[in-house]
């Protein structure tokens, strides 16, 4: 196990907010121009750019609780610089073909546990039984708008207790100007500040064209969600590139089409911190298996620079196992991982537990063991060698409480969507007290109810996203 070398107790920011009208605290000059959020949003009519002779339409205030609120086709609702868009809970933003939302100030949606908030598109049904349908024919896939931007000035932006469906609409060439974004992206959302933070907790992201989020840089705090369907025939469910830095935990994945977690320093902006990315009790279920190009990974990634940790993470049937990339390399002087499981119901799964051709290194603490029998990491293994896998198929089930394995009736690929599944432990489960609570998350962003991060779950003592004492992910 490698060592650590950033610092072990990691600064948290406080911010605090009195009484909706002040910011006040450590971080007062990021925070203390821009409003606080008022001034109610009508529903009377959709948001619309009709007339304007733009596709823009500025929105700012407050989008009441029990609303349900429209953005017309074609129209990019604009949160400016100065202002503030903050969405209570229960509220519902359908979204036009061909619309986005780009937050170049800041964007809260604050829903709640009984009161989620939808940012959705209005009358899609969902297919999520496996083999209903294929992905060309899957409305998950379809790109219905075009996603989330959050601009290089966007300081804050906050998804909490939050449905984000069916985005991934290409990006024209008056929307990548506006937002500082790239022509032709495909992402469901995308932040570009490193300067900025943003948090994703307690929320659903379902479907998506490439990445579902790309965060070009920033300072991100992404815990206890869960992604469905993410991706065509590429993208990386979260893909951090350079500059981005904080703590990815108990997230849940099921059916990505490539990675469901990658940090790389690729691409890292004049000023910005390098890459530096702490996983930890997240589960991956079915990832990988509709990315084209091969060697492609289906759990987590850490490449080109990047540094960090991975710990007590679950993959299930993912085509590829936890991958640290040999060239470009990761920065594998600052990256530690461990207490990690896999399971295969196949050879072909087994066999890239440890990817053949990068360079993982084997963890004492890892799950099947690296010592199970002389076929499975013989004496003499190098990182990337390929190996027989035969000896750890369809051992060390993780006794979910609902869910079949080995995967009967249906391809490892068709298994994209949590369609009643139930992936809780039962009391057997090998998961169990296999977990390293003594890591500590990177935590940058601020903490406070509504405009940052409500909670920082610590590590847990069982593996992956939910824990048997019911901490963790709450879906």
């Amino acid at each position: 196990m490698k060592k650590i070398l950033f610092p072990a107790i990691l600064m948290v920011i406080t911010i605090s907010f009195a009484g909706c009208k002040k910011w006040s605290g450590e971080h007062r000059d990021i925070y203390s121009y821009t409003p606080p959020a008022a001034n109610p949003v009508s529903d009377k009519a959709p948001l619309s750019c009709s007339g304007s002779g733009t596709s823009v339409v500025s929105v700012k205030g407050t989008m009441l609780t029990g609303k349900t609120y429209s953005v017309e086709a074609g129209c990019d609702l604009v949160i400016n610089p100065l202002d503030t868009l903050l969405m209570q809970p229960g509220v519902t933003l359908n979204m036009g073909a061909g619309s986005s939302i780009i937050a170049l100030g800041t964007l809260v949606s604050n829903g709640s546990k009984d009161r989620p908030n939808f940012i959705t598109v209005a009358g899609v049904t969902k297919i999520d039984a496996p083999g209903t349908v294929t992905a060309k024919s899957d409305p998950a896939f379809a790109g219905k708008w075009k996603g989330i931007i959050g601009g290089p000035s966007c300081n804050l932006m906050v998804l909490r207790w939050t449905h984000v469906e069916f985005a991934g609409g290409t990006e024209g060439d008056a929307t990548a100007k506006l937002a500082g974004s790239g022509t032709g992206n495909q992402y469901s959302i995308l932040f570009a500040n490193y300067k900025g933070n943003f948090i994703m907790e307690d929320s659903w992201l379902y479907g998506g064209v490439d990445d579902p989020i790309r965060i070009s840089s920033g300072k991100v705090a992404i815990f206890r969600n869960t992604f469905e369907k993410n991706g065509v025939s590429g993208g990386d469910c979260l893909n951090l590139k350079g500059g981005s830095t904080g703590t990815l935990a108990y997230n849940f994945f099921i059916g990505t089409a490539t990675n469901g977690q990658k940090a790389s320093n690729k691409g890292q902006a004049v000023g910005a911190p390098q890459t530096n990315i702490v996983m930890y009790n997240n589960t991956f279920i079915s990832g990988g298996y509709r990315q084209v190009q091969s060697g492609r990974g289906g759990s987590i990634n850490f490449e080109e620079g990047a540094a960090g940790m991975y710990y007590n993470n679950v993959a299930v049937n993912c085509k590829y196992g936890y991958r640290v990339v040999g060239s470009p390399i990761a920065d594998v002087a600052h990256l530690s991982y461990g207490n990690n499981f896999q399971y295969a119901d196949s050879l072909f799964v087994a066999n890239q537990f440890y990817p053949t051709g990068y360079i993982t290194q084997p963890q004492t603490t890892d799950i099947p063991s690296i010592t199970t029998s002389a076929k499975y990491l013989p004496a003499g293994y190098t990182p990337g060698s390929v190996y027989d896998g035969t000896d750890v198929v369809q051992k060390n089930n993780p006794m979910f409480i609902n869910f079949p394995l080995p995967a009967t009736g249906h391809p490892l690929a068709q298994y994209n969507a949590l369609n009643g599944y139930n992936f809780r432990l039962q009391a057997s489960s090998p998961l169990i007290g296999k977990g390293n609570t003594t890591i500590k998350p990177l935590i940058l962003v601020p903490l406070d109810p509504v405009y940052g991060l409500s909670e920082a779950t610590p590590p847990g003592a069982d593996l992956g996203c939910y824990q048997i004492n019911g901490v963790g992910n709450q879906h």
